[in-house]
């Protein structure tokens, strides 16, 4: 791209799913950059089209005739500004064809092996396999494995720099004899690249001679105590432009069009929100939870970092969705922890049947409002299962010796555990039809608040149209345009939830809460064990809060302990959960049914305007 970025008003985004190309229309307005227009239409990777560009100029087209003005012509998009003609930058991502499929290899399965796999989920892969010289598995087990999954590329690491090159050598003469083929295009050679221990670099070269395309870079885990991430994350994106994009049937023509490389969507939503975090200097968990798969990501700061430093984390889990996974849902929470979320008295065989459905009929949406209760029901379980399989890959380096104090005697953590701590996160962000196309927004509140049962006090959004990826793509030439639109027009702000952890019988004192409500009248609430109760809180306003515990329960500074902080408003408000964490709900729990419709009252009150006052859900708005 040669324009400077004070030139550039008017920008046109695209992102090329597996079924749905989106289109976004961003302008300068003013000192700002906004979100003006939105425009989608069917992917065309496939039969009869086979031309990924068509689905892009439908989508922007939809956008030119909503705006009145012209932005493609016969063969490609304008980008000479005239009148009413044109834009400054066209950008995109892509998932489209399955997304970026890779596998991975270490020499340690804990240590190396999933450091390999850090990096390619964080470059917007999806990891199908990771071997390990210690994975269990025979030698023939693994080339069978390679040759079967056809991934389009392959990470091969192992061993610190100056170590022992025997096992990471090995690896590489099993990729030798499996000779994998890639599953885009015939007539290329796999790309593979080499991110191990230095020493090894000439010898693996030697072996894997020309059955591949290797490239090698620093090694990803130089000494034990360190990750080096990058340099494999930068090789995956370069090529996954340049070999597997380019496989892709009009790939090659719509990457002359672009002003940027195209970026993996899921690499181009993690960057968005490292961004983010970074310019506010603050902690995230996003979600995005589609039909197939649900990706989570997070930044969290190290345990004992100095200068605030952060680690990013993503995973996918592949087998957790709303449609066409959503048996693996049923299978992997069980039939009684969907059924503790359902607000009404259901049969567990016709609940069974009613799951069944979606899988028959991915594409079809709620008709009903018990079947919508029903897919809210699922996606709590999916949602909880991904972020449990994410708390368990998001841990501290594996391996590592650390020097121990006398006051370090009695912690009984280790190298290897989650950096995940829900105590400490600023803000968890939901994306994903379920949650950013909830009838109410405060079922999308809701749903997050009990699948991710957060600590403390947390500040809660969603993706109002699920615009990440354009944005994490823009933010690699216009940084400022991108978080600006991120801030104004992609988040909306459903408000904040104070969560005190512990556990005591309901009814209970929990928490009490004080402060000065923005119209200037004092804000006392005390609130018992065992309730979900909502306080009206605008978007834009923020309240100034004490938050007194009970001596059995912890909200941020200890057991008992007060804290002072300042609370965010949005379209739903103060959510304050006092049910206990962790959430002990079995579908056997007495009154169950009753409880989640008092819970979900929150929604009804929302829709309605109407805020009930004795055993309230909704409080009374000043």
């Amino acid at each position: 791209m040669t324009k400077k970025t004070s030139d550039i008003t008017t920008i046109l985004a695209t992102d090329c799913g597996s079924t749905t190309t989106k289109a976004i229309l961003i302008e300068k307005q003013g000192d700002e950059y906004r979100l003006v227009c939105r425009g989608e239409a069917p992917t065309t990777v496939e039969a009869p089209f086979e031309d990924v560009t068509k689905g892009v100029l439908n989508a922007i087209s939809e956008i030119g005739e909503i705006m009145g003005r012209e932005f493609t012509e016969k063969d490609g998009i304008i980008k000479e500004k005239n009148g009413n003609r044109g834009c400054d930058i066209y950008i995109s991502t892509s998932s489209a064809g399955g997304g970026l499929q890779m596998m991975v290899s270490g020499v340690v399965k804990a240590m190396t092996a999933e450091s390999a796999e850090r990096a390619a989920l964080g470059a917007g892969a999806i990891v199908m396999d990771t071997l390990a010289s210690n994975d269990g598995r025979l030698p023939h087990q693994k080339i069978e494995r390679i040759r079967k999954l056809r991934p389009d590329m392959i990470l091969l690491s192992g061993g610190v720099d100056g170590g022992t090159t025997k096992h990471v050598i090995e690896l590489a003469e099993l990729l030798k004899a499996a000779r994998p083929r890639p599953r885009l295009g015939s007539s290329y050679k796999l790309p593979v690249i080499y991110a191990g221990n230095k020493d090894a670099q000439k010898e693996v070269k030697n072996v894997l001679g020309d059955e591949v395309d290797l490239l090698t870079v620093d090694n990803l885990r130089p000494v034990l105590e360190r990750e080096n991430l990058g340099p494999a994350r930068d090789a995956i994106h370069d090529l996954f432009m340049e070999h597997v994009m380019a496989q892709a049937p009009g790939y090659k023509k719509l990457m002359t069009w672009t002003d940027a490389p195209i970026m993996p969507t899921p690499g181009a939503v993690g960057d968005i929100m490292q961004r983010v975090a970074k310019a506010r200097d603050i902690t995230l968990v996003g979600v995005d939870i589609g039909g197939a798969t649900t990706d989570i990501f997070s930044i969290f700061r190290v345990p004992g970092g100095k200068n605030r430093e952060t680690v990013f984390n993503r995973t996918v889990s592949a087998n957790l969705g709303m449609s066409y996974s959503v048996m693996n849902v049923l299978a992997e929470a069980g039939i009684e922890n969907i059924l503790r979320w359902v607000p009404f008295d259901i049969d567990e065989r016709e609940l069974r049947n009613r799951i069944a459905n979606k899988m028959i009929r991915p594409t079809t949406i709620p008709q009903t409002k018990e079947e919508l209760q029903i897919e809210q029901a699922i996606s709590r379980e999916a949602l909880r299962l991904a972020f449990v399989q994410h708390k368990n890959f998001a841990t501290s380096l594996k391996g590592v010796q650390q020097e121990r104090t006398i006051s370090d005697t009695f912690d009984q953590s280790v190298s290897g555990g989650t950096v995940v701590n829900m105590m400490d996160l600023d803000i968890l962000v939901g994306s994903g039809g379920v949650l950013s196309h909830a009838p109410r927004r405060s079922q999308a509140a809701h749903m997050m608040i009990d699948a991710f049962q957060p600590e403390g006090v947390t500040e809660l959004a969603v993706d109002s149209i699920f615009m990440m990826p354009h944005l994490g793509v823009l933010a690699s030439v216009h940084e400022q345009a991108a978080i600006q639109v991120f801030e104004k027009d992609c988040l909306v702000r459903l408000g904040s939830c104070i969560c005190p952890v512990g556990k005591a019988k309901e009814g209970k004192p929990c928490v009490t809460v004080t402060g000065m409500k923005p119209s200037g009248q004092s804000f006392n609430e005390s609130v018992n064990v065992g309730e979900l109760i909502l306080y009206p809180l605008l978007p834009g306003e923020e309240m100034k809060l004490k938050i007194k515990p009970e001596k059995a329960f912890d909200v941020g500074a200890g057991a008992g302990k007060e804290i002072e902080t300042t609370v965010q408003g949005g379209v739903v408000g103060l959510i304050i959960d006092t049910r206990g964490r962790p959430l002990d709900l079995t579908s056997h729990t007495p009154d169950r049914v009753a409880k989640i419709q008092k819970w979900t009252k929150i929604q009804d009150f929302i829709l309605a305007g109407v805020h009930d006052d004795g055993v309230a859900t909704v409080r009374k708005p000043a």
